[in-house]
């Protein structure tokens, strides 16, 4: 499981031109799912999104997680995130899990977050989305349950 993790201000998502989620301070995630994953890393993504201490505490420094600034998550999901773009021009997205199990693991992370207590936006799963967010900080960071396990 892959994520991109963006500390924002606000973000918003799209779909044919009406807003379907939108958060303030928090963090934006988009979020892809591999062939292989399972329950555990959806466990560990949603436990990482959830713990990961990049907000500032009183000092400046980054200190806090998106709870104790009661912050929203926003999670998109984003199956490009396993395109392979070795070869060619156009990316291949064979290493991307099948939409049935996307979806599942999907919701699994967005449940374990909202189980954490947090406020959580979500995409439309599939949907042609447009995403605008402001990036605070800017701070963006990739995840990936593979180099774990």
């Amino acid at each position: 499981m892959r994520a991109v993790l963006q500390r924002v201000s606000q973000a918003e998502v799209e779909v044919a031109g009406e807003t379907v989620a939108a958060i303030l301070s928090g963090l934006l995630v988009f979020l892809g799912v591999g062939p292989n994953d399972g329950e555990a890393d959806a466990t560990w993504m949603a436990d990482k999104i959830a713990g990961l201490r990049i907000f500032a505490d009183d000092g400046g420094k980054m200190n806090r997680d998106v709870t104790e600034i009661s912050g929203a998550v926003l999670v998109v999901s984003q199956f490009t995130l396993y395109g392979d773009c070795r070869k060619g021009r156009r990316p291949g997205f064979a290493a991307a899990a099948p939409p049935q199990l996307a979806r599942q693991l999907y919701a699994a992370v967005i449940d374990r977050l909202r189980e954490r207590g947090l406020e959580v936006a979500e995409g439309i799963f599939q949907a042609e989305m447009r995403v605008t967010l402001v990036n605070d900080g800017p701070v963006t960071l990739l995840l990936d349950s593979e180099k774990l396990f």
